[in-house]
């Protein structure tokens, strides 16, 4: 059966589920749905999604939705590696440092925020600038020392970071206060899996 990823290439949410992909093995087919043209809101991909979103995955004859409930999907599916570890407290930690930016950082930067601010009159860059800023804020003070975010190997809020990192560097954030966050994400980017499923590495041509 085929694994199917409905994706777009700028898409934070979906780079996460590339990642996950990428890091547990699972070879996949992407569709790509254009954010920019709207395609996300057509009858089609609301049919997969009814939040006219992306990323959508069918994977063993279900149809997924929201970037980290597929991931623990993948994670309960395939044993290794460990995207979120067992022991509760890590497992507490790892949750917390993802969902900074799966909840409180990247959902209120994203492209359909981004048109409700232009909208408005609002400053679409500072306001992305501003959230950002928070968001590292809090996680450069919660940076393990491990070898990755999520422990002795790559895992949950590593996952959640490197995208974010991307996003950043669009919006031009100055990321000289969060020197532990740029030093995990070279190492991060450095690793197959994550270099892979990096936007320029699957931007349609």
């Amino acid at each position: 059966m085929i694994v199917r990823l409905y994706d777009y290439w700028r898409s934070g949410a979906a780079y996460r589920v590339r990642i996950a992909l990428n890091l547990k093995g699972i070879a996949y087919e992407s569709v790509p749905v254009d954010l920019l043209s709207g395609e996300q809101a057509g009858a089609q991909n609301v049919a997969r999604n009814p939040q006219g979103l992306v990323p959508t995955l069918e994977i063993d004859g279900h149809v997924l939705t929201q970037s980290l409930a597929i991931i623990d999907y993948l994670d309960a599916k395939v044993d290794e590696p460990r995207l979120v570890p067992a022991d509760p407290a890590a497992r507490s930690k790892v949750l917390a440092m993802a969902l900074v930016i799966a909840a409180d950082t990247h959902p209120i930067q994203n492209l359909r925020v981004l048109k409700e601010i232009d909208a408005i009159g609002g400053d679409r860059l500072a306001w992305a600038r501003h959230w950002i800023a928070l968001g590292f804020g809090a996680l450069e003070a919660m940076v393990p020392d491990t070898p990755y975010l999520s422990g002795d190997t790559p895992g949950l809020a590593d996952i959640c970071l490197v995208p974010q990192m991307g996003n950043a560097r669009r919006f031009e954030v100055d990321l000289a206060p969060y020197p532990k966050l740029v030093a995990m994400d070279a190492k991060l980017c450095a690793l197959d899996a994550f270099a892979r499923a990096a936007p320029d590495a699957v931007k349609p041509a």
